[in-house]
Formats: C-alpha cells, structure tokens, sequence
C-alpha cells in the first residue's frame, strides 16, 4: 500500500507539472475508475447507462488523433472489463441463443457494404470513428447475452436505467419550466464538453420558430433524440407498475412514470408518443388488460385538455400531412425510394451517394437501412427483429411462471417495440451519427434476449437456434 501510494502521488505530482491540475485530477479520476470497472462489471454498465442518458454528447478536452467521447471510453471500459471477468471464469458459462447467427450476419453485412460503399465516397476520419462505433455497439450484444445470466443482475441494471432515465426526463422538465435565457445559459455550460459550439441552436421549437412552442430537450440536444428515449423508458417501466415487488418502491416508480410521460410530451414529437402508445397498448392486450381503461382516459385527456392543445395540433397536424414537418419528411421518403431503386440489392453505403441529386438522410430507420445496407440488409435487419419476437413467443409460458422476471421481459420487449415503431418516422436507433441511440438500441435488444434465455433455462428447455457450437455464438 505504501508503495502504491507513492505511486500515486509521483504520477499525480508529474501531471500537474506537466499537463495542469485539471487534467491531472481527471486522469487519476480516470484511473480509479478503470480500476472499478475491472472490479466492478456492475459499475462498467453503470456509467455507460449514466452517460447514454444524462451526457450522451459529452467529449473530452483532448486529442488522440480524435476527439474521444465519453460514451466510447466508458463502452470500451465495458467491454474490456467483461473480458477480464470473462478470462477470470467470474461469469456463468456462456450459452447461445436464438439470435447469435442473425446478428452476426447482420453484422458482417453492415461491415461488407460499408467497404463497397468506399468506392463512390472518401472515407473521412469522422466516418470512420463513427461506423467503428456502429459496428462495436453491435457487437455489443454478444457481450450483453455474456454478462446478464441470471435475474438478479438483470434487476439490477433495469434499477438503474429506470432511475437515470427518471433523472434525464427530470432536467428536461426542469430546464423546460425556466425562462428561455436561464435554461439556454445553463445549456451553455456543457460547452468546455463538447456540446453546442459556437452560434449553434440551444433552445428548440416547433418549426425552429421562436414564436411557436418550445420543446423539451434537457441533455440530449435535439428533442426527437430524448423523445425517442423516453418512449423506450415508458414502456419499460409500465410493467413494473403491476409488477409483486417492482424495481423500485411503486410510489417512485409511479412519479418516475410521470415525470417521463410528462417530459415526452414537452419534447413535441409525434413519433415518440406513437411508439410509446404501440408499446403501452401492445403490453396492456398481452398482460395488463385493467390498464385498457386508464390509458384510453389518458389518452382521451391528452387530446382534449386545454393544458395539452399545442400538443394536439401539432400530432393531428402531421397526422394529415399539413405542416412543413411532415411535408419534407414525405419528400425524405421519395428521394429515399429513388435511391433504393438504383441500388436495390445492397444500398449505397454509410459515407456518401454516387449520385449529386440524393442524399442518405431519411426519417425512417427502415429505409436508412435499406438505402445504406440495400434490401439484403433491411431484410437480415428485419430478421433480427422477427427472431427476437419469436423467441419471446415460445418463451411466454416458462416466463409467467417466473413472477420475478416476467416484468422486466415484458418491459424489456417493450422497449425494443416502442423504439421500432417510432422508428418508422424517425432514424436515430440506426444512425451512426447518433452513437449513444444505437447503443441503447442494441442493449435493448441484448437484455430482451438475455431475459428470453433465463427463462428457457428455468424451463430446461433449449433456446431456439441453439446448437452443438453455439457456446462461441454469444
């Protein structure tokens, strides 16, 4: 201990000396935390929950070659630390599962047009980081269904994302109900971080017009980004609100409720609050069917309180086709199927379009998939999705027998339905540029198939798709 203490202080005298006080502290700060992380796996999927939800932008003040975010560091520490708990034997056995296969083709795919795609587009330093990022959180998923075997860390993590989400929904509202200059102020201080540079938009409204409302944005930046959050959240938390002995005290877990539901609407944005309501409805018709009353009364309330009408312009407004939003994400829609004609089999690729009249952007995870990976990788996309739901039909009975982690499944799969509805009018569970939303996409999936497999396990069944070599699949 002495001899690591005046490790410590001649590593931290030297920074000082050389790089600051500042930085100094941050890198002994960084320190103990590698060293929790490989204690810890617990702590490593913490702070990536922490900064997905609360910092998902936030970068460090310095350059290695890139700008490292804050998001890849605590990935990377995830992972690494897996792996040393993995080569210490302090994880159960792995197994398969349904999904290994598809996954990993999906993958290989993903990698294989993105290389074909290099032949009409520069590869640029910013691509490249970012469809690195894509393919690790991916990747993600076999070390998910690797480390989450058992309920009781499965309980733990959903205690976690439901309580940071709680906090990200809390500083939207929060920041919502201050006056404009004292919320944009407050904004402005995540700047040294990484976030808003320069004459960038801070506040957001409808339209990008200050005379219309504002929408709740809180960390996330943009309010489509922390509505597509939130729906995922929603939906995982509505099961625990009937569940014996839920993640957190019901009481919390109701003003959780709230909180989210309250700052989705803020955020204006209608694809959100239509993945959340798939989600609740699909959940309540499976499960939870004495909720059928209290959410049509809800929903029947948003539509028609006064407190609520900017709200319910602006849903039915896109819902006929009539505001400028919408118009130009039909025209989204267009230009994408032209591309998707012209390169029907395997897209265009992630760093640009061989044709100066289109573009990649559309507001549809389905068609981005389809214009960047082409229909063989809408197509494996889709199989992904439509084994996870299978494997979760089979697997319903041996869940109902396991009260403890029946609603963090259902949940769970509710989250992932909420993000793929609302994936039809908007991109970001797909769209490297978003990092931290791909991520949770394929954490989600991850812990949905990881709750399948205990089940199965309980069963004594065997995963469907399992086989003699599926121990290396994930």
């Amino acid at each position: 201990m002495l001899a690591l203490g005046l490790a410590m202080a001649w590593a931290l005298g030297w920074g000082i000396a050389t790089g600051g006080p500042i930085l100094a502290l941050g890198g002994l700060l960084g320190a103990f935390l590698v060293l929790g992380v490989l204690s810890s796996i617990d702590l490593a999927f913490f702070l990536v929950f922490a900064v997905i939800f609360l910092l998902p932008f936030a970068t460090f003040p310095v350059r290695l070659g890139f700008t490292p975010t804050w998001l890849d560091l605590a990935v990377m520490g995830w992972l690494v630390g897996g792996l040393a708990w993995w080569a210490a034997g302090r994880t159960a056995a792995l197994r398969g599962t349904a999904l290994a296969f598809p996954v990993l083709v999906f993958l290989g795919t993903t990698l294989v047009t993105f290389l074909a795609g290099l032949g009409h587009a520069p590869l640029t330093q910013t691509v490249a980081r970012r469809f690195a990022e894509f393919l690790l959180s991916i990747a993600s998923f076999f070390w998910i269904v690797t480390l989450v075997q058992d309920v009781a860390r499965l309980t733990r993590l959903i205690r976690w994302i439901l309580g940071l989400g709680f906090l990200a929904a809390l500083v939207a509202v929060v920041l919502y109900a201050l006056p404009d200059a004292r919320a944009e102020d407050w904004l402005l201080r995540l700047r040294p971080l990484g976030y808003y540079p320069e004459g960038g938009p801070v506040m957001r409204y409808i339209l990008d017009d200050p005379q219309q409302p504002e929408r709740a944005i809180g960390t996330a930046v943009d309010p489509n980004l922390l509505g597509a959050t939130l729906s995922t959240l929603i939906a995982l938390a509505f099961p625990q609100a009937f569940a014996r002995r839920p993640v957190w005290p019901r009481p919390l877990l109701l003003m959780f409720l709230g909180t989210m539901a309250v700052a989705l609407l803020l955020t204006f944005s209608r694809g959100s609050f239509i993945g959340a309501a798939a989600a609740l409805l699909a959940l309540s018709l499976l499960r939870y069917r004495r909720a059928l009353p209290f959410l049509l009364i809800l929903l029947v309330g948003v539509l028609l309180l006064p407190a609520t009408r900017d709200y319910t312009l602006h849903l039915l407004a896109g819902l006929r086709g009539e505001d400028l939003a919408t118009r130009m994400r039909f025209g989204e829609y267009r230009d994408a199927l032209t591309l998707i004609s012209r390169y029907p089999l395997f897209g265009v690729g992630f760093a640009g379009v061989p044709d100066v009249d289109l573009y990649i952007k559309v507001a549809s995870i389905y068609l981005l998939v389809a214009v960047q990976m082409g229909l063989v990788g809408l197509g494996i996309f889709l199989l992904v999705i439509g084994v996870l739901f299978v494997a979760a039909w089979r697997a319903r009975r041996a869940v109902r027998r396991r009260p403890e982690l029946e609603p963090l499944w259902l949940g769970l799969h509710g989250a992932v339905l909420a993000a793929l509805v609302s994936g039809i009018f908007d991109h970001h569970f797909v769209n490297f540029d978003f990092h931290h939303m791909v991520q949770w996409f394929w954490l989600m999936i991850g812990l949905a198939m990881a709750a399948t497999r205990m089940a199965q396990q309980e069963a004594g069944g065997s995963p469907p798709g399992e086989g003699s070599g599926a121990s290396s699949g994930g």
